[in-house]
């Protein structure tokens, strides 16, 4: 079994009208980094995860999700 690991940070962020580099400001990470979030190439750390509910103020399991592939 395969985890994956998707979220919806893109999602999260268009509705604030936000930039990646706005975005990237507010958790304190390169906006490289919320580029490779977005697409999937790259799962945070958990406090990371926890940074992101904080910013959009929901659940982390709101912006990611677990999906494990047989």
């Amino acid at each position: 079994m395969t985890p994956n690991v998707l979220n919806r940070v893109k999602e999260f962020r268009s509705k604030r009208g936000w930039t990646q580099q706005q975005l990237a400001d507010a958790v304190g990470v390169s906006r490289q980094s919320i580029n490779s979030i977005e697409r999937n190439r790259y799962v945070p750390s958990l406090l990371l995860a926890l940074t992101f509910s904080q910013v959009f103020a929901c659940s982390t399991d709101e912006i990611f999700t677990l999906e494990i592939e047989p």
